[in-house]
Formats: structure tokens, sequence, C-alpha cells
């Protein structure tokens, strides 16, 4: 049992959701993100997940998409990522999630990247351009080296892609709350409850709930239906804004909005 695992089974324990801010590594710099890192603890983060910039992120929307531009643009690739994650460590133990797409680990080489990671202090991964019916030689070797590999359910997902996910997913599930990128418009219709309801029938692994969740009203709706909010862009496009008392202000209403 890892980081994510063990606290997902104590917020669950006593009946609290957990709150998964996002920010790109390396945007506007690794030393800011590593404030941002810490500000994201001292606020009640939970999880943070750490996104890797790439150069054809598929599911991002344009304020991460810029993220990613400004951080490649500094230099930052998989390795560097993984090294930073290494210097966080000695400041938090927060569990950690890289965010990333599936080329930059294949020219890694799975093997070396998990155990790299592994060492440096990564809890888990998501890919979302790896689906579960492609990774198995990943999802082997995650488990090998206690790494949670984290796949996407989608609105559209069948009954019996609910059952691949479930069964190759560690730590907890990623929902992807509408069918489109990251940032877009939140559908509060009661979709995604029946969605997560259906999951749950088929497992009772946590369910985490990404992509379009942007104000602290959303974020208390999700959590009140899920097990975990991911917000990314609205923090992202904040802290664009500058690490002021209005961005710490704006995560303590998220955290307060979650419970």
């Amino acid at each position: 049992m890892n980081r994510i695992e063990k606290l997902f089974k104590g917020l669950k324990a006593r009946n609290k959701k957990a709150f998964i801010p996002y920010i790109m590594a390396g945007d506007p710099s690794l030393e800011k993100t590593k404030e941002i890192v810490l500000m994201f603890e001292e606020c009640g983060a939970d999880i943070v997940e750490l996104g890797v910039p790439f150069t054809d992120p598929l599911a991002d929307g344009p304020t991460i998409q810029r993220a990613a531009e400004r951080a490649l643009k500094n230099g930052v690739t998989l390795k560097k990522a993984i090294a930073f994650v290494k210097d966080l460590r000695q400041k938090t133990k927060i569990p950690l999630v890289l965010m990333t797409y599936y080329n930059p680990i294949f020219k890694y080489g799975e093997g070396r990247f998990l155990a790299d990671a592994k060492d440096a202090g990564v809890d888990g991964v998501i890919i979302p351009d790896l689906p579960p019916d492609e990774a198995g030689e990943f999802t082997k070797l995650a488990k090998n080296t206690a790494m949670a590999a984290i796949f996407l359910l989608a609105p559209t997902s069948t009954a019996d892609r609910i059952k691949k996910v479930a069964g190759a997913s560690r730590g907890f599930i990623y929902y992807v709350s509408i069918t489109g990128i990251t940032g877009a418009q939140l559908l509060l219709d009661g979709s995604i409850e029946t969605s997560i309801n259906d999951i749950r029938r088929i497992t009772d692994k946590p369910v985490a709930v990404g992509f379009g969740v942007s104000t602290p009203d959303e974020a208390k709706a999700v959590a009140g239906i899920s097990d975990g909010v991911i917000i990314g862009s609205a923090i992202v496009k904040k802290a664009q804004e500058g690490l002021n008392g209005e961005f710490r202000n704006f995560l303590l209403k998220l955290r307060e909005a979650i419970k």
C-alpha cells in the first residue's frame, strides 16, 4: 500500500474527500513550482498532481497547453521533473502524482522511468494517452515498484471499460467529467453522479473527478458525489496572476468546499 492508497483509506475512515490541485512543473520556473506545491500543502491539499510538459498534450485545454509551452521553453523534461520531485521530497511527504504523456516515458524506457520516479519519491502516474488495453507491461512494472498507475474513465465508458480500468488502476480512478479537454465547462446535471454510481457498482476503488471544476461551488458539488476533486486549469490561471494572498485564499476556499 503506497501513500495514495493510505491517504484514501484514512480519508474514507474520517468521511472526508481528497483535494487534488494540479500545477505544471516548470511554469513559470521549477523554483516557483516548488513554492506552489508547498503552498498547496499549507492550504490543505491531500495529493498534488504535477504536470510534465509535452509538445502535443491532447487532453489539455488552452490554459494548460500554454503552461506546458512555457515550461518547455524553460527546458523542463521528464528527467528534470523527476529530479525536481527528488529535490521537493526534502521539504514535503505529500503524495505526488506525475501527469505525463506516453512518448517521453517510451523514450525514457518504462522500467527505468518507474525505477527513477519511485527513487525520487513519485507515488503515482497518470498517462492520458496510454489506455489499459496497451499498458499490460507498464502496469506490471508499476505494481512491482509500488507505483500507482492511474487510468481514466469518461462519461462514454461502458461497463466493460469500467471493469478494465478498475482492474488496472491503483491508488484511485480518474473520472473525466466531460467529453472534452481540461478547462472546459462543467455540467452539474446529475450525469456525473450517475456515472460514478455505475463505477461504484463495479469497484470500490476511490474515484476522483477532474476536468472542468473551476470554482469552490463546483468543487463542493463534485466532492459530494466522489472521493476526490482534481482542479487544474483554474489553479494554473490563478497562479499566473501571482503567488499572492488572493491565490492562497482561492486554495483555502477550494479546501473548505471539499470536505
